[in-house]
């Protein structure tokens, strides 16, 4: 069977715990998961044919990366490549998410001059068909052979990566606590994945396990949803060098002991909070509004959140909120703008 679009790709489970040395030793491999868009690569069965690239959701975007198809020439016909697409912010010299998000949204002359400012890197950690044929039965350490050979025998280069892979649980620690505070790197964490079992599309599979880097740190609470006797999650923020508070994203749904104890301290907002019509997305990203009750923003919370932040601050994934910080005053929280890890404790 020829693998083409759309094709749903095979998921990963979410975890937060680091491996330990006898899960790699028992048959495990771990890659380095840099932040990015899934994207799966397919080149045409014969010359008359073009790449295509087609988004997790099954959109097919290389019209918004014309280098990538220019590149193509380098990959063989009849290939199916699973990876991330990421891009690099020339004048900021990093990886860039939110370049990214500008990229996909780009068509045609505009594609093509940001492609010049912000080039795109396909980074490859599987290879489902090679020459037409499909190897979705096979086991993961006999497709990680294939890609590699792949890439020496090319041999490929930019912007073709293959995702560093190592089986050496001390290796894989150090990318999951050191490299993920290198901000240009773009690395938000580490998949670990079982290398006797094969490619299932469309499965969010145990075999497969992500976890993302999570930091420690402090927000101010400017509203919730829910109500003041029953909050369902916090809407955060933190204040600027001017002292205006700014959003910076919101939590999970909080649990009914927390949200039990947060009842018993939020007040409502008096006149002049500084959110006043403001509306909120329910996620980094999207058009849906949540429906918030102010409060006053006098409580912070502890909060667990990943690396995943942009530039002006704000976490593109729901944090989790771990305790009410009693202790702490506004003045403690950190400012709009830090990093995580200037932001970690």
């Amino acid at each position: 069977m020829v693998l083409t679009p759309p094709f749903e790709p095979m998921l990963a489970q979410a975890a937060e715990y680091v491996p330990g040395s006898g899960v790699l030793a028992s048959g495990f491999a771990a890659e380095q998961k840099f932040d990015g868009h899934r994207t799966i690569l397919f080149t045409p069965a014969g010359p008359s044919g073009r790449m295509l690239l087609q988004s997790r959701r099954g959109s097919l975007i290389q019209d918004r990366f014309p280098e990538l198809v220019a590149a193509a020439a380098q990959l063989p016909d009849g290939l199916v490549l699973d990876g991330e697409l990421v891009v690099w912010d020339t004048a900021a010299g990093r990886l860039s998410f939110e370049a990214l998000q500008r990229r996909a949204a780009a068509r045609g002359r505009t594609a093509t001059a940001l492609a010049a400012q912000t080039p795109a890197f396909f980074i490859a950690f599987d290879v489902l068909q090679i020459d037409g044929t499909e190897l979705l039965a096979l086991l993961y350490a006999e497709r990680r052979r294939r890609l590699e050979v792949l890439f020496a025998a090319r041999p490929l280069t930019t912007p073709w990566t293959l995702c560093p892979m190592t089986t050496d649980p001390d290796k894989a620690r150090e990318w999951l606590e050191d490299w993920t505070d290198i901000s240009d790197v773009g690395i938000e964490g580490i998949v670990v994945k079982n290398m006797s079992r094969p490619y299932r599309p469309g499965v969010r599979d145990p075999a497969w396990t992500k976890i993302r880097r999570r930091n420690t740190t402090e927000a101010i609470i400017g509203a919730i949803t829910g109500t003041l006797a029953r909050p369902q999650l916090l809407v955060l923020g933190r204040h600027d060098a001017t002292g205006r508070l700014r959003h910076v994203g919101r939590t999970v749904p909080l649990r009914p002991v927390a949200a039990r104890t947060l009842a018993e301290h939020l007040t409502p907002a008096g006149s002049g909070h500084p959110w006043t019509g403001v509306r909120f997305s329910s996620a980094w990203g999207t058009r849906d509004v949540l429906d918030t009750t102010l409060v006053q923003p006098g409580l912070v919370a502890e909060i667990s959140a990943d690396t995943a932040v942009d530039r002006g601050g704000v976490y593109r994934h729901p944090v989790r909120h771990v305790r009410l910080r009693l202790d702490a005053s506004v003045d403690d929280v950190p400012r709009f703008g830090e990093g995580p890890a200037a932001a970690a404790r």
